[in-house]
């Protein structure tokens, strides 16, 4: 009997012990097993519109079109804008014109003009100094009166402050203009060249061109229609960057790392196998979003994910669902590849 005791207590011994092991076994392979996520391709769009307003003259693509960087994709009536540069060229050549003649100062021929005015301000000084001094000489004699000496030595005054503002005048022709004149006349030459700037701007605004290469969504207007500055005319869905936006749980967020290699599926290209790599993880939680969880799912604090599709092709659409496996992206850098910052922001 005691036997039989022992060999049942050392049976459910080596049951437990199994039992601890193979939970054990499947602890450590549960704890290995690679992460595999789902999410949606996430591609940027960007509504296109002209930074100045007019009549929309021309739409050189529709819905639909691919198009690459640079490429035109509407014009505006850009006579009005040519006429304005026309006429703020004008008034950079006016201000540059005023400016020469400011900093050359006064003619040859105007500063002659001058100093024959002094010559004969001068005569005319020297004749009503000598003049006084007669009459001076007369009213010491008594063979003047008062009122004739007086009315002289007026005639004197005049004749000196006339010709000490000829003198003056002169100097100001040999000295030129004032530093401030010619500053003042370079503000406005400076300021015509900034509105002629404006202006030609203004003319290459009238043409709308892609940011980059991408395919048109929608078209919102329609040639000969009147658009105000900033009104949307295309939809452009961008080729790149492709993104795909995930959510991962705390349990598994240090395999989510930026930089880690991903292998994405799409469900609806069995065959087709796209690359990529961690670019940005959230660094705050938050609840599962409604529309990719299941309700019991829903109140689960989750980290948000964007994977960069290194190999995206046109057969990734916006909103389709696919898988993540990390299965063959355990790789993560040392340290993150250049650029990544600015795409995964």
């Amino acid at each position: 009997m005691k036997h039989k005791k022992s060999a049942v207590v050392v049976i459910i011994i080596i049951a437990l012990l199994g039992a601890a092991l193979y939970g054990a076994l499947y602890y450590h392979r549960q704890q290995n097993r690679p992460l595999t996520l789902y999410g949606n391709v996430d591609i940027r769009s960007v509504n296109l519109g002209f930074r100045v307003g007019g009549r929309l003259a021309q739409l050189a693509v529709d819905e639909g079109d691919e198009v690459h960087a640079g490429q035109v994709l509407a014009k505006l009536d850009d006579a009005p804008y040519r006429n304005a540069l026309a006429q703020a060229q004008a008034d950079v050549d006016s201000a540059r014109a005023k400016l020469d003649l400011t900093r050359s100062g006064y003619r040859d021929e105007e500063i002659a003009q001058v100093r024959s005015q002094l010559a004969q301000l001068q005569a005319a000084f020297d004749y009503a100094d000598s003049f006084y001094h007669r009459q001076q000489g007369a009213w010491a004699k008594r063979a003047i009166s008062a009122d004739r000496l007086e009315d002289a030595l007026t005639a004197s005054n005049q004749a000196k402050a006339n010709l000490q503002a000829a003198r003056d005048k002169l100097q100001q022709y040999l000295a030129g203009n004032r530093p401030q004149e010619i500053a003042s006349a370079g503000a406005s030459l400076a300021r015509a060249q900034a509105a002629r700037d404006q202006a030609a701007l203004d003319v290459t605004d009238t043409m709308l061109t892609a940011p980059s290469g991408g395919t048109i969504l929608t078209r919102a207007q329609e040639a000969g229609g009147m658009l105000g500055a900033g009104d949307t005319v295309f939809t452009l869905s961008l080729t790149r960057p492709v993104w795909v936006r995930a959510y991962v749980d705390e349990p598994n967020l240090n395999q989510a790392v930026p930089g880690t290699r991903i292998i994405i599926r799409a469900d609806g290209l069995p065959e087709k196998t796209y690359h990529g790599k961690i670019g940005f993880v959230s660094p705050t939680a938050e609840f599962t979003p409604k529309n990719v969880e299941t309700p019991e799912l829903r109140t689960d604090l989750v980290y948000r994910l964007r994977i960069i599709v290194t190999d995206a092709d046109d057969r990734l659409r916006q909103g389709m669902p696919v898988t993540l496996d990390f299965a063959d992206g355990r790789e993560r850098p040392s340290a993150r590849p250049a650029g990544d910052d600015v795409h995964a922001r």
